[in-house]
């Protein structure tokens, strides 16, 4: 399976952006509900290695109701036993505790604020996406796979990919090791996908937010919490981009070639000072009934690094999951991928040059020798 987030990079850096923002829901605070119990929670967890799905119902729960009770140590042992160490349950739980600690700090901001917030980081996100340098950058990928919804994972291979991105062609793929072995000659180019089989994904760079806050999407941005992520304060918004709107897609391959259009929706976390998004987590929605892809979700943290002596907030993590019918099981696929070494990459450079020992520790590098009569290498449709 494949999935790919279907971008148009160079449309997208000459648009003008805004925001559409549905101010309505962005002033109420956080709901009255009664704090979930102790013993409503253990209850839940305990269903849950049977059920899986109830994750995302347990999540909903915690968000809108709040705990009512301290998180101690012995309860975070369990809900790693119970959810399969679910990342995504972890990050829910953490928030609920720091508004329980302090709910003053944790209150949400008046709804111009949140929506003053909302408009800087569209414009810092659209100066960002303008002034991008070209950069080279590599992938370390665990892909692992579970049966049924278990969320059982066993990892089945680990990649090695370099990344090179220019803003007059938006992002290429080289993929360099299999599992530590070097990858044959075959595998070269931007699309890589087709030769190795299983899940990969493209667009986690500058594409995914500046096409998010594309004004064609008409996303719809609620503000819904605060957090505390990697020390900064943060606000977190809902959005949603309705299928008909949307350029996401998923794309499956093998033995039946398809893709299908998506709506999607998540959540973004923005820095309060820095006018920045650090964390984007997006659901497809709207699936067909009849495609073989029945979910798909991803998570993308960002980070700063230096490119040519300047800071750039780029990716530093992304996790990306698949369900899907095979016949008449399920089967569930899980991306780990972690972004390292990110560089200038230079006009005399070119993806199918690079080797895996191009991304040593050494900060200044020796350009490789350019390989004779290589035609040149069209970036993937978007």
């Amino acid at each position: 399976m494949i999935l790919k987030k279907y971008r148009n990079v160079l449309a997208i850096l000459l648009l003008a952006l805004f925001i559409l923002l549905s101010g309505s829901r962005s002033q109420a605070q956080f709901p009255t509900t009664t704090p979930l119990s102790n013993k409503e929670f253990v209850s839940m967890l305990q269903q849950l290695p049977s059920h899986p799905e109830m994750r995302d119902q347990i999540v909903e729960s915690i968000r809108v109701r709040g705990l009512g009770f301290p998180l101690t140590d012995g309860l975070r042992s369990l809900v790693a036993t119970k959810s399969g160490n679910d990342a995504l349950l972890r990050r829910t739980l953490d928030e609920a505790e720091r508004r329980r600690l302090n709910p003053t700090a944790a209150a949400l901001p008046n709804a111009a604020e949140g929506m003053e917030l909302l408009e800087k980081t569209r414009a810092a996100t659209h100066e960002a996406a303008v002034n991008m340098p070209d950069f080279l950058v590599r992938q370390q990928i665990t892909r692992s796979q579970a049966f049924g919804n278990t969320n059982n994972w066993n990892v089945y291979d680990r990649l090695s990919i370099a990344v090179s991105y220019r803003a007059s062609g938006g992002e290429q793929y080289k993929l360099l090791t299999v599992n530590g072995m070097v990858a044959d000659e075959a595998r070269e180019g931007s699309d890589y996908s087709g030769k190795i089989g299983g899940t990969t994904s493209t667009g986690e760079y500058v594409s995914i937010l500046a096409e998010l806050f594309n004004p064609e999407r008409q996303a719809k941005f609620t503000l819904v919490d605060t957090d505390t992520l990697r020390n900064r304060p943060t606000l977190v918004y809902e959005f949603e981009v309705k299928r008909e709107l949307s350029a996401q897609s998923i794309q499956t391959s093998g033995a039946t070639e398809a893709k299908v259009i998506t709506g999607y929706r998540g959540r973004i976390w923005i820095d309060r000072e820095k006018n920045r998004v650090l964390r984007l987590e997006d659901i497809s929605t709207e699936i067909p009934r009849d495609f073989p892809v029945t979910a798909a979700n991803s998570t993308i943290d960002y980070d700063w690094v230096t490119i040519n002596e300047q800071q750039h907030l780029l990716p530093s993590r992304a996790i990306v999951q698949l369900t899907a019918r095979e016949g008449p099981r399920v089967v569930q696929t899980r991306n780990d991928i972690l972004f390292k070494g990110y560089r200038k990459f230079g006009s005399e450079l070119k993806i199918v040059d690079i080797d895996d020992k191009y991304f040593d520790d050494e900060p200044e590098k020796t350009p490789p020798p350019a390989k004779p009569a290589n035609p040149p290498v069209k970036p993937p449709e978007r």
